[in-house]
């Protein structure tokens, strides 16, 4: 099938799972992950009308936004990827959203490297909600203390959380990580009352269901949008 035809199914795929969920169908976003995708496929999917996009490696990000803006057309860009300090100046110049912060040293240098002629700098902090020593995020107990101070930083808004739970074959495992993701969301609501914490940044394409029974408020789905990685 074509990235149109997928984007369409996908997006038919979320308003069944929103039905079964009870929720609203313009409750949950998706984000296009499409790093290592051409120019070309992006584009097809830009004619589906797919305007958010995720990319998990800085400068392939960042050629691919100097593309678009060059040509005037308008996009929203996510860094998905794990951000080193020696990139942050890249990432915090170009893209719109971040979603793995997970240590304050990394937001002040974001913060510090975003032009003040820009909008501030989306961003999510990055749980490690299975605590799986290969995976970047904070623990859940380091949450409150680390959202505080990001939210006090000048050229940043802090929007929610974002995490990859371990996959797992026993669906009953799978939806605890989600529900304990969807409590710490909205502890983090309660907490920070006067921010735009908005977004639950959850699921991916084999658990996409779940995620969305259990809160997310944006799915970023890769493959079964563009096919296999290139």
């Amino acid at each position: 099938m074509s990235i149109q035809q997928n984007l369409a199914e996908i997006h038919q795929q979320i308003d069944a799972c929103c039905q079964q969920a009870d929720r609203t169908l313009n409750q949950v976003k998706l984000l296009a992950v499409s790093k290592t995708k051409s120019i070309a496929e992006i584009e097809e999917a830009i004619e589906a009308g797919q305007t958010a996009f995720g990319e998990n490696y800085v400068q392939e990000g960042v050629e691919k936004i100097q593309f678009f803006q060059q040509r005037n057309i308008s996009l929203e860009w996510h860094f998905i990827g794990l951000l080193q300090s020696n990139k942050s100046r890249l990432v915090a110049e170009h893209f719109d959203w971040v979603e793995t912060v997970d240590r304050l040293k990394i937001a002040e240098r974001l913060s510090r490297q975003r032009p003040t002629a820009l909008a501030p700098l989306n961003v999510l902090i990055q749980v490690n909600i299975s605590d799986e020593p290969s995976k970047s995020g904070i623990r859940p107990n380091e949450l409150l203390p680390l959202a505080q101070q990001i939210g006090e930083l000048p050229n940043l808004t802090l929007r929610g959380l974002m995490a990859i739970p371990q996959a797992s074959a026993n669906e009953l495992v799978q939806q605890h990580a989600f529900e304990q993701m969807q409590q710490l969301f909205q502890q983090l609501q309660q907490a920070l009352p006067q921010r735009q914490i908005d977004t639950l940044s959850l699921g991916m394409s084999g658990d996409m269901a779940t995620a969305i029974k259990c809160g997310s408020t944006q799915v970023r789905i890769g493959t079964a949008i563009f096919g296999a990685r290139n």
